[in-house]
């Protein structure tokens, strides 16, 4: 009797929670949205250039009645068009708003409205997450539809990079699956409120095999609503030796621009991105763009002098100036932008 009475109490139990993920999902669906990207790569082989345009997958999910979709930053940070679908079928442009590579989130906004109304997450406190607690993750794999997937949170993750533009970072680990195109959607507790956004897994066969990390909510709202600081655009490489001697550097070291965002502060200041592609030391990089000597006067030629700079920046204000030094084709060239002023957002 004892054990047919637990067979019942698990079966209940089971089936309640089954009911229950299946309610959190139709309420929170109509929120994620597939995010679909485009952005020229230039290939160079020799004098040879080739033009070609690269196609992303991603997903999002909507904050504000105003437009705002929050994602990864790797989803939508050197896109130049970018189309939201929502689950009812409407295709929606979108364009940047701030991206923060290192944490892994964004804040797009559409361009256009949606015929009809937006359905809005609500957003938790994501320090309040335990190691144990149940969460499930709504996206788009492979750009096949709203899919859902149910998992546990099992660890907590903040990495410490010095090199990373001193941006905080803090993620929460998973073993609910994200494949393509899921990255940059939401991650919800069982009250159906986001907790993070789905970003990376670790898979030795480019495949998922049961850990992923989400950025959390806490560190997205920071980055993307209230402090907000002001987004590069850049993607770059720190450059000195015998490398910042082949490439005739003017002083020991420099930060040679690998990409520049659309309608970022690097793509406001006029930096030109690199296209020659090369393998040095095990790495990818990207040469004949331009190459970062200083910001408002102070060299980029150490880890101590690289986070005066980027406090620099973090701390300009509108109607400040922001002045580079740079080397382009051999030359040495100074760009200024005058900081513009900002809107204050938070979420509905």
């Amino acid at each position: 009797m004892k054990i047919i009475t637990i067979l019942l109490f698990i079966f209940y139990t089971t089936h309640i929670t089954a009911q229950s993920i299946s309610k959190l999902y139709e309420e929170a669906n109509a929120s994620v949205v597939l995010i679909k990207t485009w952005q020229p790569e230039i290939y160079s082989q020799g004098k040879m250039k080739t033009l070609v345009t690269l196609e992303g997958l991603g997903s999002g999910f909507v904050i504000s009645n105003d437009g705002d979709i929050m994602t990864a930053a790797h989803i939508v940070q050197n896109a130049t068009i970018i189309k939201v679908v929502f689950s009812d079928g409407e295709e929606v442009p979108a364009k940047v708003l701030y991206s923060y590579p290192t944490a892994d989130v964004a804040l797009i906004r559409l361009t256009e409205s949606k015929n009809t109304p937006l359905s809005i997450v609500t957003l938790a406190d994501s320090d309040k997450v335990k190691i144990g607690d149940q969460v499930f993750v709504i996206g788009s794999p492979f750009g096949l539809g709203h899919s859902l997937s149910v998992g546990y949170v099992s660890g907590k993750y903040s990495p410490k990079q010095v090199s990373s533009g001193f941006i905080k970072t803090d993620f929460l680990q998973t073993d609910a699956a994200v494949n393509e195109g899921s990255s940059g959607g939401p991650l919800f507790n069982m009250k159906g409120e986001v907790i993070g956004i789905a970003s990376f897994i670790i898979s030795h066969s480019e495949g998922f095999q049961g850990i992923s990390f989400a950025a959390t909510s806490n560190i997205a709202k920071e980055l993307l609503c209230d402090e907000r600081p002001l987004w590069t655009g850049i993607e770059a490489y720190f450059i000195t030796g015998s490398l910042a001697e082949i490439l005739n550097l003017p002083q020991i070291a420099g930060v040679m621009v690998q990409k520049v965002a659309p309608q970022s502060l690097g793509d406001n200041l006029g930096l030109k991105e690199s296209y020659y592609h090369l393998q040095i030391d095990g790495d990818n990089l990207a040469v004949g763009g331009d190459v970062l000597l200083s910001f408002n006067d102070v060299p980029l030629t150490n880890e101590k002098n690289m986070g005066k700079a980027w406090s620099i920046i973090h701390n300009l204000q509108h109607g400040d100036t922001l002045k580079a030094k740079i080397l382009r084709k051999g030359k040495i060239m100074n760009l200024a932008f005058i900081i513009p002023k900002t809107e204050k957002f938070s979420p509905n």
